[in-house]
């Protein structure tokens, strides 16, 4: 697991960044030598433009690519706890950073630290997009698919110019015939349109989600949290209207992101909200959707044994291959006689965390990998009366979520979003 400690030069020696950078300067340094036999900068002021233009496009890439990895997303302090203690009531605990989550940050498993306004883990800066780094980030998408687009275009007109340059030579237009491809520059030329190509197809398409999350100031992980609470309501009409509370109208939205002064604003811990709306709004919610899923839990045993492989094609069969959850997160390996929590259910998969049997033993502190992730649904079989009892921490926040729901229902009804009101400043 990757510590979130790294810094300066050491975040680079990922493959991420590797391929990130290997793929800009291979773009870069192609499109000048082809562009160098095209449309050579000392042949006219247009020309000369043209070349800047592309290296002024190529150099912003590469800024805030660096930026957005070396500062980073901003991580919350360990064992962090708000100032006034009674909110701690209002908000969720990480066990691993042993401290609570402030509004909007979120515990990133790769990292291995909580974040502050968390957006996604992304593995081409080696670190997660969140509120110090998103706008350089934003912008490092931004000046790559225009770079890329710039530069495909001077490839296209230098390969055209190269395989016709015999037929310039033929009907004499020899002045056109600048451009003279050998085997290896052709490939390259090549190679370098295709990479091209996909970045503007790749990173337009993550820049549009990007800047849809911007205008909105919704991360992807507050996307899915206000999915899941349309949800609960569609199905418990009794529920109040959930409103999003850090959405303030576009232009306030953006300049929360991006600054002039290139200087992060705030500390990424408090926000200004809708009128109507409080700094716990959001964490309310997130509690009771927690409260539900604990309600949903059910506790599996372990019969056979897990790998904890994405394919396990040999242990598992090709039918549960086949029916691989889509996504990142972990495979968790487990032991006969595990006991496991599972909250999510698939035909063939089922998530859920681990439950130590003793933290503190040697044969426990030998296992390796995560406790929390997917594993077979074959390996493990439900235990009909669960003998287990949820930790202090968990039984707390059910009797937390129980306590917001008897203190909304004394709220009125056109007060609940803004319980301990704070208006937009």
């Amino acid at each position: 697991m990757m510590s979130a400690g790294l810094s300066g030069f050491r975040r680079f020696l990922h493959w991420g960044p590797i391929t990130a950078l290997s793929i800009i300067k291979c773009i870069t340094l192609t499109t000048l030598y082809m562009n160098s036999m095209w449309w050579p900068p000392n042949l006219s002021i247009f020309a000369f433009l043209n070349q800047a233009l592309f290296l002024m496009l190529s150099s912003a890439a590469t800024f805030n690519y660096v930026m957005a990895t070396v500062i980073g997303p901003g991580i919350l302090p360990k064992q962090w706890q708000p100032q006034d203690s009674k909110a701690t009531e209002f908000l969720q605990y990480c066990k691993i950073c042993e401290g609570y989550k402030a509004p909007r940050s979120h515990h990133c498993r790769k990292c291995n630290r909580c974040i502050k306004k968390m957006d996604h883990h992304c593995p081409w800066i080696n670190h997660c997009v969140g509120w110090a780094n998103h706008g350089y980030f934003t912008l490092f998408l931004a000046f790559s698919v225009l770079g890329s687009f710039h530069g495909f275009i001077i490839l296209c007109g230098a390969f055209y110019r190269g395989i016709y340059r015999f037929w310039y030579l033929t009907h004499g237009l020899a002045y056109l015939a600048t451009v003279q491809l050998t085997m290896w520059s052709l490939i390259i030329c090549i190679f370098a349109m295709g990479l091209a190509v996909g970045v503007v197809i790749a990173l337009g398409m993550l820049l549009y989600f990007q800047l849809k999350s911007i205008v909105k100031n919704q991360t992807a992980i507050e996307m899915w949290i206000i999915e899941k609470a349309l949800f609960r309501r569609h199905h418990n009409t009794d529920l109040d209207d959930f409103i999003f509370p850090y959405d303030l109208g576009w232009r306030q939205n953006i300049k929360q992101v991006f600054k002039s002064e290139c200087v992060v604003r705030g500390n990424g811990i408090e926000w200004p909200v809708r009128e109507g709306c409080d700094e716990f709004t959001l964490t309310r919610e997130q509690l009771a959707q927690k409260f539900e899923k604990r309600a949903r839990t059910r506790t599996f045993k372990c019969i056979r044994k897990a790998t904890g492989s994405y394919v396990p094609l040999w242990s598992q069969g090709f039918r549960v291959c086949l029916a691989t959850p889509c996504t990142d997160e972990p495979r968790i390996r487990l032991e006969k006689d595990d006991i496991i929590r599972v909250t999510r259910f698939r035909r063939h998969w089922l998530f859920g965390e681990r439950v130590p049997t003793d933290p503190n033993s040697m044969e426990e502190r030998k296992r390796k990998g995560p406790i929390r992730g997917w594993f077979p649904r074959r390996c493990a079989i439900e235990l009909i009366e669960p003998t287990l009892v949820d930790d202090e921490r968990d039984t707390s926040e059910i009797l937390n979520c129980e306590r917001h729901n008897s203190i909304n229902d004394k709220i009125p009804k056109t007060q609940r979003n803004g319980y301990n009101r704070k208006k937009i400043n």
